[in-house]
């Protein structure tokens, strides 16, 4: 089969040769990645770098995994989301829509990152978290338990939210170190 056009314009230079398609969805494969057998890769999703899948982990749509990231055990990227970096998504976890998850950042357990949301630096986001809207979670911050980050609200720092907390709107939670 003929390696489409958007996919060889996601690495510099590539060449068809340098692309397989996945016997589990027929998904896209770069040369330096590595998706198992036991992954499902839709025919629209791309893996790239020295990227990861593996385990039952599963991707849709137009999805991407690159640079360092792993997706593993059941989670699932769909959508237009992308993991990247040194990101890591794995438990029963959720990237989609245009979500993005990257730098060393963290989604696990039962956790959902949707919409527009971003995961980043060493952030982690676990339990039965929710990151949703065009809510951003960086820094070294952590969201967890059935803890909601939504609309524009930015979490960073070292700043923790939990339990059944909500942060929404256009807040900005951030920890300050009074030393």
């Amino acid at each position: 089969m003929k390696v489409p056009e958007n996919v060889l314009n996601v690495v510099y230079n590539s060449k068809p040769e340098d692309w397989k398609q996945h016997s589990n969805g027929g998904g896209w494969v770069y040369k330096t990645a590595t998706v198992e057998e036991s992954a499902y890769l839709h025919s629209t999703s791309i893996v790239y770098g020295n990227a990861q899948v593996y385990g039952d982990a599963r991707m849709y749509g137009d999805a991407q995994v690159s640079g360092d990231a792993w997706v593993y055990g059941n989670a699932q990227v769909s959508g237009d989301a992308q993991v990247y970096g040194d990101a890591r998504v794995s438990g029963d976890a959720r990237v989609y829509g245009d979500a993005r998850v990257y730098g060393d950042a963290w989604v696990y357990g039962n956790a959902r990152v949707c919409g527009d949301a971003q995961v980043s630096g060493n952030a982690w986001v676990s339990g039965d978290a929710r990151v949703y809207g065009d809510a951003w979670v960086y820094g070294n911050a952590r969201v967890s338990g059935d803890a909601q980050v939504s609309g524009d609200a930015q979490v960073s720092g070292d700043a923790w939210v939990y339990g059944n907390a909500q942060v929404s709107g256009n807040a900005k939670l951030q920890s300050m170190d009074y030393t």
